[in-house]
């Protein structure tokens, strides 16, 4: 490419136009260089008329607005716009999946039964509390899936946060039965499958309980956490009186069992991630425990803003049709100056005796 061919292309760079035949019309606009919509007068003796450096101002703004109209009408007609675009800029974030359980046991309160009055169930509180999370990380790209008796992709890795808002709207939706956390995790690892941004990856795993994991299961989970590093939170809503995930069994049966929810935070702690499981028992135990993996992920990230096409044929219609108002203006300003030439130019003269008495 040679060196005008590369300052065309850097002029022209994220602007377009809908109908590029019409821009062949720009041919008219040296139109106004070459003919005045004006009444010239021609002047006998140019020597006789003193400079008027604000004469040759006004004439040459008025042919610029000629000029101008002509260029802005056309690319209005061409449909001028702004390509959309993609901006890289820096910031502070991560890459999420927000992997929430649907269990009916989540359409509970916190005191295990159905909520009444102003109590929150488990899956509004989460639902009000991930989304003001969302909206302090206008950075990230976030996505979300959900488990139940089988796992739901919802939402691929995106940074549209308006449909994430969405997606986290719909949490609080009647549940069903059962819990199967084990292929929810490996969903949520699976997200970052094509992702190949560098990046801090995490997986936000919000759940009331748990389930065995089947053994093939638990070998492809530990698979995927060692191809795909990145950090695992387990956000567990327990029901106040219910088996904390730390409470060791004095006695008795401490099988898997009898105990998934211990069970499962053994088995995370042993995928060889960086992890960290936050118990709630309230809704402001779950902002605490949100605000702590908010302080957590707040590493350096690259990511790419979109910036929509922008039409600009209506500011280009409207800047032509500011230049031919100004044209305008001063085409009826010239007709007023008209009738007084006209007097002058047809005057009748004096007698000749009249001018001999005035000598």
């Amino acid at each position: 490419m040679n060196a005008a061919g590369a300052v065309w292309e850097g002029l022209t760079r994220g602007w377009g136009v809908d109908h590029p035949a019409v821009l062949a019309l720009l041919l008219l606009a040296v139109l106004p260089l070459l003919a005045t919509p004006f009444r010239r007068r021609g002047i006998a003796a140019a020597s006789l008329i003193p400079d008027d450096p604000l004469s040759r101002l006004l004439g040459a703004g008025l042919r610029l607005a000629g000029i101008v109209a002509m260029v802005a009408l056309v690319l209005g007609l061409a449909g001028l716009h702004r390509r959309e675009q993609s901006v890289e800029r820096e910031g502070t974030g991560a890459h999420l999946v927000l992997l929430l359980d649907r269990s009916s046991s989540m359409d509970n309160s916190f005191a295990g039964r159905a909520p009444t009055g102003d109590q929150e169930s488990k899956s509004a509180a989460a639902k009000r509390l991930l989304a003001e999370f969302v909206a302090r990380r206008p950075h990230d790209r976030i996505a979300v899936a959900a488990f139940s008796t089988s796992p739901m992709p919802v939402l691929p890795l995106t940074d549209h946060h308006e449909v994430v808002d969405a997606a986290i709207d719909a949490i609080d939706r009647p549940g069903l039965a059962f819990t199967d956390v084990g292929r929810g995790l490996a969903l949520a690892f699976s997200s970052f499958a094509d992702d190949t941004d560098e990046a801090s990856r995490a997986v936000l795993l919000v759940s009331d309980g748990a389930a065995l994991i089947d053994r093939r299961v638990q070998e492809a989970l530990r698979d995927a956490a060692a191809r795909t590093p990145l950090h695992l939170y387990w956000l567990f809503l327990r029901t106040r009186g219910a088996q904390g995930i730390y409470d060791v069994p004095a006695s008795g049966d401490d099988s898997a069992q009898a105990n998934p929810e211990r069970h499962l935070h053994l088995f995370l702690q042993s995928l060889g991630l960086p992890y960290r499981a936050f118990e709630a028992t309230s809704p402001e135990a779950v902002a605490q425990a949100i605000s702590e993996i908010d302080r957590q992920e707040t590493r350096p990230i690259r990511y790419a803003e979109r910036i929509p096409r922008r039409d600009l044929a209506r500011p280009a219609f409207l800047i032509a049709a500011l230049a031919v108002a100004l044209l305008l203006a001063a085409k009826l300003a010239e007709r007023q100056l008209r009738p007084a030439g006209r007097r002058l130019a047809g005057a009748t003269p004096l007698p000749a005796a009249d001018l001999r008495r005035a000598a």
